[in-house]
């Protein structure tokens, strides 16, 4: 700061003293109105002092210029929104998802929806209700028009701090908009439409009627829409009964539905139950005392039964249907791999199997692995547990396929000879089911009269890792136990994958894995051959498997399998009949069988060669349109077919076997009837197991 004179230096009057760097006045006694002379420059005077003001006024201009930019975007966003968003149905509930499934031949087989509960009215909910969704989704929504800015730069700067993508700051209005209008892609322009229609819907719709659309159509995990369903699906209760624990763990819900859903992770959702209570005391919508006292929801869930179009096949493709349709806003198509024509000749040779309380399980393949057709029980509407898929159960004599592939691979051949007698392993000596023992017999005949001595030599010689390493490459992923028992088939598979096992010596190639979606384009990496992949079988062990498997089908435990073209098979049979299957395959198609008790009891008479090669054989004759090897015998004419019921009235069972009278006869399915249904003994008991009958002996005892 510096002192001038004002006025001449003749008056007298004091100076006035002047700030910043003002120019000195004129000196006003000058006639021509000169200035004063300009005083020294002080070392104290900076140039930007005097540039401040125009600085401030240039970011002022800027600054107008870019309100007025964004006015005028504003303006072309909401012109592109009127255009592109479908605002005529704001408020128009969302499509019920769901997925349609397609035979492969496009016609409709199966069709699964979503639940959806009739809408809710927000200002007729108990307060606690509506508070808890507030409290975690969106604290400020009755303050803010759509977007709340303070939510957006906390979940920023939340974001920054953990060094990712964690937490979003979209409000009720704008998570309306998206499940409403939009698609979940997480793009730009996503968002700003999304932003555009939260304005809109904050414009035209009352808080409470926002809330009431939200609660109306979220997801609540388990496949269910709505505050109102999801209520009923949980806890067996309407959306105005809730409890405020109930209320917590539904807001929590909808952060993570399918992860949280209490049905699958109680301990998830209870925890997410804490932190919504928290939130609303911390909110003030409750006090803490009250917040203190809310218990863990405990859960009454009130199955709500799909649409009536059940199938074992449906329930078991439907998980990669959804997958493939990827996040599900309408309804979807999927195509499948099922067979019409083929499932219902399933569905009629299982009926036929005249089981009482026995259960059936069959699946049917092609040699690539596509699923045709699949029966998972005898009932899906009193059992839609699906025993070809998810049952495990021990495939007795089923399991030396992959006994007898590691003996091909280490050289041996059907030709190769072995012991037909008692043998020991440690403290584990098996024994034939018949009792019988034929000495030195060679490997083929050893697998057709499915002899059990002789595979627990072969694993014996081979070796266990052996065995087990077949097993895995034809597909088997349970555990194996490390021990030569499982030469007998001890340990547990599911029926889908034994088919898929076999379906690989059809193949050519293993592993086959069962599908039921029709194979998208694969991209092949040059990692594929690290992972695993899919591997050949040399054109000599596939040739020994198929000597080994037309012996079994044709000849020995499975030849009442065996049709008119060649066959290949296996039987399987557990320790006290509990389980009894037929493997097989013939021209283009793998089939597998099982039949047993669901609760493993056992089977007296039951073997893999009796019922189920009928119900395979069965459905294979008219599958494939061949006859039975032999066909069935004709009735005989001394016998009556009305006096060969059992007393109860009731009709011949097709396809099945009558006990009476000192006969055993068997009801064929073309209904003719034939004697000696089963193979008996000395004491005309049916066989043990599935070994073959002594032809020889038989002869002399007859």
């Amino acid at each position: 700061m510096r002192h001038f004179p004002f006025g001449s230096a003749n008056d007298g009057d004091p100076p006035f003293e002047l700030t910043g760097g003002m120019p000195p006045p004129r000196d006003l006694s000058d006639p021509y109105g000169r200035r004063a002379a300009e005083p020294e420059p002080d070392d104290d005077f900076d140039d930007d002092d005097a540039a401040a003001p125009r600085r401030r006024i240039a970011w002022g201009r800027w600054i107008m210029r870019a309100l007025g930019a964004l006015v005028i975007l504003f303006v072309l966003l909401v012109g592109w929104l009127a255009i592109t968003a479908p605002l005529s149905k704001s408020l128009q509930p969302p499509l019920p998802p769901s997925v349609t499934l397609l035979a492969e031949d496009g016609t409709p087989i199966a069709r699964r929806g979503a639940i959806i509960g009739a809408p809710v009215d927000a200002a007729k909910l108990p307060k606690n209700v509506t508070n808890a969704f507030i409290a975690i989704e969106d604290r400020r929504f009755r303050t803010h028009w759509g977007i709340d800015p303070r939510g957006i730069l906390r979940a920023m700067l939340h974001n920054i701090g953990r060094g990712g993508l964690r937490e979003g700051g979209s409000t009720i209005t704008q998570q309306l908009a998206k499940n409403a209008f939009l698609d979940s892609d997480r793009t730009a322009a996503r968002k700003i439409r999304e932003v555009m229609i939260a304005f809109w819907l904050e414009a035209w719709l009352s808080k409470d009627q926002i809330l009431s659309r939200y609660l109306s159509n979220v997801y609540f995990g388990d496949n269910v829409y709505g505050l109102r369903a999801a209520a009923k699906h949980y806890f067996n209760r309407d959306p105005e009964d809730l409890s405020i624990g109930q209320a917590a763990m539904m807001a929590g819900l909808v952060k993570a539905p399918s992860r949280l859903a209490p049905t699958g992770n109680l301990k998830g959702a209870r925890a997410r139950q804490k932190l919504v209570v928290r939130a609303m005391a911390d909110a003030g919508l409750i006090d803490k005392a009250t917040a203190a006292n809310v218990a863990p929801a405990r859960l009454s869930a009130s199955r709500i039964k799909p649409l009536p179009d059940g199938t074992y096949f449906a329930d078991w493709v439907l998980p990669d249907a959804r997958d493939r349709a990827g996040e599900i806003v309408t309804e979807t198509t999927v195509r499948t791999t099922l067979d019409r024509r083929l499932q219902r000749m399933a569905e009629r040779a299982v009926a036929h199997a005249g089981l009482k309380t026995a259960q059936v399980a069959l699946v049917a393949m092609r040699p690539d692995g596509r699923v045709v057709a699949m029966v998972g029980g005898k009932n899906y509407a009193a059992s839609p547990f699906n025993r070809a898929t998810q049952a495990r159960r021990q495939p007795g004599s089923a399991f030396k396929l992959f006994v007898y592939l590691a003996a091909m691979r280490a050289g041996l051949t059907p030709d190769s000879t072995i012991a037909d007698e008692p043998v020991t392993i440690g403290d584990w000596s098996p024994k034939n089911s018949d009792g019988r023992y034929e000495g030195e017999i060679t490997l083929r005949h050893a697998f057709a009269k499915s002899s059990n001595v002789a595979a627990a030599r072969l694993i014996q010689k081979v070796g266990v890792a052996q065995v087990i390493k077949a097993a895995r490459d034809l597909g088997i992923s349970t555990p194996i136990p490390n021990e030569a028992t499982i030469a007998l088939g001890t340990s547990t598979v599911s029926l889908l994958e034994l088919t898929a096992a076999y379906a690989g010596i059809a193949a050519e190639s293993y592993p086959v894995r069962p599908h039921g979606l029709e194979a998208e384009p694969e991209e092949h990496h040059w990692y594929d051959g690290l992972a695993g992949g899919t591997h050949a079988l040399t054109r000599t062990e596939r040739d020994e498997m198929l000597d080994l498997l037309s012996a079994s089908a044709e000849t020995g435990t499975g030849r009442r399998a065996a049709l008119s073209i060649k066959t290949f098979g296996k039987t399987g049979t557990t320790q006290d009949n509990r389980d009894a299957l037929f493997m097989g395959f013939a021209d283009n198609l793998v089939v597998g069988v099982w039949v047993g008790n669901d609760d493993n009891t056992p089977n007296p008479g039951l073997s893999g060669g009796g019922v189920p090669a009928r119900v395979w054989r069965e459905f294979m004759t008219e599958a494939l349109g061949v006859g039975a090897a032999i066909p069935p015998e004709a009735i005989p004419a001394s016998v009556d077919p009305d006096a060969l019921d059992d007393g109860d009235n009731s009709v011949l069972p097709v396809g099945g076997d009558i006990d009476g009278m000192g006969l055993h006869l068997h009801v064929g399915r073309d209904g003719s009837i034939s004697l000696g249904g089963e193979d008996r003994d000395d004491r005309g008991r049916p066989p043990r197991s599935d070994e073959p009958r002594d032809e020889e002996r038989y002869r002399d005892d007859q």
